[in-house]
């Protein structure tokens, strides 16, 4: 398996509006880094980021965003990075 986990937390440090990142590896594996966020966090420069990396199943969302992947013929790994912003 390639280190797909070293592009998403990349993604979360340099993004700081990005809440949560998920790599696609196959059918019943990914890849997801999510951010810390507490209700009046405000991310500035320099702050500390604490960022939870989960490697295996799918859960209920992405197993659904997966089914649409197959009815549209998307080959595994899935190209992109799905995304979630802050509100």
């Amino acid at each position: 398996m390639k280190k797909y986990y070293s592009d998403l937390v990349e993604i979360i440090i340099n993004k700081p509006t990005v809440i949560k990142a998920t790599k696609f590896v196959g059918p019943k594996e990914i890849v997801r880094a999510v951010r810390q966020t507490y209700k009046k966090f405000k991310p500035r420069k320099g702050d500390n980021i604490q960022i939870t990396l989960t490697i295996g199943k799918p859960n209920y969302a992405e197993r659904e965003f997966i089914k649409k992947c197959q009815l549209a013929k998307e080959s595994f790994p899935v190209v992109g990075v799905l995304l979630k912003f802050r509100k």
